[in-house]
């Protein structure tokens, strides 16, 4: 493995950043959960969105590696949240 790819640069971070606003703005609730569901996906949107700011705080002081990695758990709650159907992509 070459080594510029063992390194969380802030290109990298930056376009990772721009990757989940995106996912997190196209990415809704559907309007027809029941009460269980619709606890479940707060909770993976909530979680999702905090996990976000927390990468925005590790990048802010520069631990690339632990923004990267809290942008990862971000974007595995969105997935978990389209692949149990609680979310839809916007139209």
């Amino acid at each position: 493995m070459e080594a510029d790819k063992k390194i969380v640069t802030k290109e990298r971070l930056d376009k990772e950043f721009a990757r989940i606003k995106e996912a997190l703005e196209e990415t809704e609730m559907r309007d027809d959960l029941d009460e269980s569901q619709l606890k479940g996906a707060v909770e993976c949107l909530d979680t999702a969105t905090t996990y976000t700011k927390d990468a925005e705080y590790f990048a802010e002081k520069g631990d690339f590696a632990t923004a990267f990695g809290a942008l990862n758990y971000a974007f595995g709650f969105i997935d978990a949240g389209l692949k149990l159907q609680v979310f839809v992509k916007k139209q």
